[in-house]
């Protein structure tokens, strides 16, 4: 597995935007790319249903953990803590905290500081930017 994901990191480095909106869908490319949301309660992955690594759909690297996520009643996916370098912080000239891949630069989502866990974060993550990996494959 990690041959692979870093075969497609080193493919996703080459691929140009027109490249990766042939990848992606429309609602992933604009999500991911040009920083849309994607309509509350909509995404695969709101509530947890599998253990595993979530992990990011254009690059494939690893961002947060089914044992870091939670049900926040927002709409998105929410997880109190991102697998260690995996995620970059802009701040918005809203206020907001805005969550990248640190590997890609794709926009993920925001973090807040009402989480429900000791960490006090919820990241607020876009169900399309992610691809869940069960654990052990």
């Amino acid at each position: 597995m990690l041959r692979e994901i870093f075969l497609e990191r080193t493919i996703i480095k080459s691929m140009n935007e027109e490249d990766l909106k042939k990848k992606l869908t429309p609602e992933q490319y604009k999500v991911l790319r040009q920083k849309a949301t994607e309509r509350p309660f909509t995404g695969k992955y709101v509530h947890k249903t599998k253990n595993g690594d979530y992990v990011c759909m254009v690059c494939s690297q690893p961002l947060f953990s089914s044992d870091a996520q939670f049900d926040s009643g927002t709409g998105w996916p929410s997880f109190d803590k991102p697998i260690e370098g995996s995620v970059k912080y802009h701040q918005e000239d809203d206020g907001r905290t805005e969550i990248i891949c640190s590997n890609c630069k794709s926009h993920l989502g925001h973090v807040f500081d009402d989480g429900p866990t000791e960490t006090g974060k919820r990241y607020c993550i876009n169900s399309v930017c992610l691809d869940l990996k069960n654990k052990g494959v």
